[in-house]
Protein backbone atom coordinates (compact mmCIF):
# COMPACT_ATOMS: atom_id res chain seq x y z
CA UNK A 1 0.00 0.00 0.00
CA UNK A 2 1.18 3.93 -0.73
CA UNK A 3 -0.94 6.17 1.84
CA UNK A 4 -0.59 9.44 2.15
CA UNK A 5 -2.52 11.18 5.17
CA UNK A 6 -2.76 14.77 4.99
CA UNK A 7 -3.73 17.04 7.53
CA UNK A 8 -2.13 18.66 10.59
CA UNK A 9 -0.35 16.48 13.51
CA UNK A 10 -2.03 18.51 16.64
CA UNK A 11 -5.54 17.82 15.36
CA UNK A 12 -7.39 15.49 17.47
CA UNK A 13 -9.26 13.77 14.87
CA UNK A 14 -5.69 13.17 12.87
CA UNK A 15 -4.70 11.36 15.88
CA UNK A 16 -7.62 8.85 16.00
CA UNK A 17 -6.69 8.58 12.28
CA UNK A 18 -2.88 7.88 13.12
CA UNK A 19 -4.13 5.49 15.71
CA UNK A 20 -6.64 3.22 13.77
CA UNK A 21 -4.03 3.19 10.57
CA UNK A 22 -1.86 1.77 12.86
CA UNK A 23 -4.11 -0.40 14.49
CA UNK A 24 -4.68 -1.95 11.12
CA UNK A 25 -1.25 -1.96 10.59
CA UNK A 26 -1.41 0.18 7.38
CA UNK A 27 2.00 1.93 6.92
CA UNK A 28 1.73 5.45 5.98
CA UNK A 29 3.22 9.15 4.84
CA UNK A 30 2.13 11.76 6.58
CA UNK A 31 1.84 15.45 4.76
CA UNK A 32 1.42 18.47 7.37
CA UNK A 33 -0.11 21.03 5.27
CA UNK A 34 0.35 23.44 7.84
CA UNK A 35 4.43 22.97 7.77
CA UNK A 36 4.29 21.56 4.09
CA UNK A 37 1.73 23.60 2.23
CA UNK A 38 -0.62 21.97 -0.68
CA UNK A 39 -0.61 22.59 -4.19
CA UNK A 40 -3.80 23.64 -5.95
CA UNK A 41 -3.85 20.75 -8.05
CA UNK A 42 -3.71 18.47 -5.19
CA UNK A 43 -7.29 19.93 -3.78
CA UNK A 44 -8.24 20.80 -7.43
CA UNK A 45 -8.03 16.34 -7.71
CA UNK A 46 -9.92 16.39 -4.38
CA UNK A 47 -12.66 18.95 -5.12
CA UNK A 48 -13.10 16.79 -8.53
CA UNK A 49 -13.21 12.97 -7.05
CA UNK A 50 -14.82 14.13 -3.43
CA UNK A 51 -16.62 17.29 -3.73
CA UNK A 52 -15.99 21.35 -2.46
CA UNK A 53 -18.60 20.92 -0.18
CA UNK A 54 -16.85 17.59 1.91
CA UNK A 55 -13.25 19.04 1.26
CA UNK A 56 -13.92 22.66 2.54
CA UNK A 57 -14.41 22.84 6.60
CA UNK A 58 -16.66 25.47 7.00
CA UNK A 59 -17.35 24.59 11.34
CA UNK A 60 -14.01 25.37 12.19
CA UNK A 61 -12.85 28.99 13.22
CA UNK A 62 -10.95 29.51 10.31
CA UNK A 63 -14.19 30.00 8.09
CA UNK A 64 -15.59 31.75 10.57
CA UNK A 65 -12.91 34.69 10.91
CA UNK A 66 -12.96 35.37 7.22
CA UNK A 67 -14.98 38.84 6.24
CA UNK A 68 -17.85 38.80 4.39
CA UNK A 69 -16.49 38.98 0.95
CA UNK A 70 -14.16 35.96 1.23
CA UNK A 71 -17.42 33.60 2.30
CA UNK A 72 -19.36 35.03 -0.45
CA UNK A 73 -16.28 34.56 -3.29
CA UNK A 74 -15.73 30.87 -1.87
CA UNK A 75 -19.72 29.94 -2.06
CA UNK A 76 -20.12 31.08 -5.35
CA UNK A 77 -17.45 29.90 -6.74
CA UNK A 78 -15.10 26.76 -6.78
CA UNK A 79 -12.35 28.11 -7.83
CA UNK A 80 -12.24 30.73 -5.41
CA UNK A 81 -13.06 28.10 -2.59
CA UNK A 82 -9.85 26.31 -4.05
CA UNK A 83 -7.71 29.48 -3.67
CA UNK A 84 -9.01 30.26 -0.28
CA UNK A 85 -8.10 26.57 0.78
CA UNK A 86 -4.46 26.82 -0.79
CA UNK A 87 -4.25 29.55 1.20
CA UNK A 88 -5.72 28.60 4.46
CA UNK A 89 -4.88 25.10 4.99
CA UNK A 90 -6.89 24.98 8.60
CA UNK A 91 -10.11 24.74 6.51
CA UNK A 92 -9.76 21.14 4.46
CA UNK A 93 -11.55 18.60 6.30
CA UNK A 94 -9.24 16.81 8.03
CA UNK A 95 -7.47 13.82 7.43
CA UNK A 96 -7.78 13.23 3.59
CA UNK A 97 -6.24 10.07 3.15
CA UNK A 98 -4.92 9.03 -0.33
CA UNK A 99 -2.95 6.50 -2.36
CA UNK A 100 -3.35 2.97 -3.60
CA UNK A 101 -4.51 -0.10 -2.06
CA UNK A 102 -2.21 -2.65 -3.78
CA UNK A 103 -3.22 -5.96 -2.80
CA UNK A 104 -6.65 -5.06 -3.95
CA UNK A 105 -5.43 -2.59 -6.98
CA UNK A 106 -7.61 0.43 -6.12
CA UNK A 107 -7.30 4.03 -5.69
CA UNK A 108 -8.30 5.53 -2.27
CA UNK A 109 -9.31 8.71 -1.53
CA UNK A 110 -11.31 9.01 2.21
CA UNK A 111 -11.86 12.44 3.59
CA UNK A 112 -12.66 13.39 7.28
CA UNK A 113 -12.73 10.20 9.96
CA UNK A 114 -15.21 7.73 10.01
CA UNK A 115 -13.83 4.54 11.95
CA UNK A 116 -16.32 2.12 10.20
CA UNK A 117 -15.08 3.06 6.94
CA UNK A 118 -11.20 3.34 7.75
CA UNK A 119 -12.12 -0.21 8.97
CA UNK A 120 -13.93 -1.27 5.59
CA UNK A 121 -11.63 0.50 3.21
CA UNK A 122 -7.88 -1.23 5.38
CA UNK A 123 -9.03 -4.62 5.79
Amino acid sequence: MSITIYGIKSCSTMKKAFNKLDELGVSYEFHDYKKQGIDKEVVQRWVNEIDIDKVFNKRGTTWRKLDDHQKQAADTSVDNAIELLVENTSMIKRPIVEGSLEDKNEPILLCGYDEAVFDTSFR
